[in-house]
């Protein structure tokens, strides 16, 4: 009988080693996972999408570059006159003016107002007499250049007489009441009709009101052939007036200078303008 000496030892294994077998197992899977996520969110973070560049505008620039390439010329005497100082003149109201050819004499004279000058041809009366019937004609000039020629002058004419401004050419109606006549004006030969109502009226010129504010002065109804404005120191005559413009020239030495009507208004149609 043999008898054995060594002890024995009874082991005690675990009831089960698959839960321990599953995590081992899940670990490069989770590693794995963590790793994708945080790819994506590196790329989410570094690598945006970056939109494509435009035209740039160089309009700035290149204008900049011309202007470099323009050379800069100074000028000291128009402008603020640093070495050449222009004298100043006070006016009328106190007020200080640049005493230059723009503000001091013919060229800072102003229209304040432009007046059309008619030839008016009326019919003024119907006479009958044992010759036959006579017409009364008035004709006035308010353009004449002598105030004596500017008043109404009367003609006294039968059917086809002329005379120094006009001929009688035709008579419409009863020749004791006629409806209209048919004048032929002398210095155009254009035809004039008029009635018993009704004028004839032509421009034949215009007169201005003019104005030199540096002395205050003013001067209304001025036409040709006017006495001479007096202003600056100089006498000016008005020798031309338009629709547009006034024409005056130095007593002195004849030099003319145009003056142009920039009121935005038309001249004023007034028949019964001061002559």
């Amino acid at each position: 009988m043999t008898t054995d000496i060594y002890p024995r030892f009874s082991v005690q294994r675990p009831a089960s080693s698959w839960p321990l077998a599953v995590a081992v197992g899940f670990i490069p899977f989770k590693v794995g996972s963590e790793r994708n996520q945080l790819e994506e969110k590196r790329k989410s973070l570094i690598a945006r999408k970056v939109a494509p560049l435009t035209n740039i505008d160089l309009a700035m620039p290149e204008a900049a570059l011309k202007r470099v390439g323009v050379p800069v010329v100074l000028n000291f005497s128009t402008g603020h006159r640093l070495f050449n100082p222009m004298p100043w003149q006070k006016s009328a109201s106190g007020n200080l003016i640049k005493y230059d050819d723009t503000h001091i004499g013919p060229k800072a004279v102003t229209i304040t107002k432009l007046t059309p000058l008619h030839l008016i041809i009326t019919l003024d009366k119907v006479t009958t007499t044992d010759s036959g019937v006579r017409y009364t004609i008035g004709v006035q000039k308010e353009a004449a250049i002598q105030v004596s020629q500017r008043k109404t002058k009367e003609f006294y004419c039968k059917a086809n007489d002329k005379n120094e401004i006009f001929a009688l050419r035709k008579i419409d109606g009863p020749p004791e009441n006629p409806t209209k006549l048919t004048l032929e004006l002398n210095d155009t030969g254009e035809t004039a009709i008029i009635t018993p109502d009704q004028p004839f009226r032509r421009i034949d010129g215009y007169m201005a009101d003019l104005k030199y504010a540096p002395e205050n002065k003013t001067w209304a109804g001025k036409r040709v052939g006017s006495p001479p404005l007096q202003f600056a120191g100089e006498e000016y005559n008005v020798v031309a007036v338009s629709q547009t413009e006034v024409v005056l020239s130095a007593k002195s030495n004849q030099k003319k200078w145009p003056i142009q009507y920039n009121s935005g208004s038309t001249p004023t149609n007034n028949p019964n303008a001061s002559l």
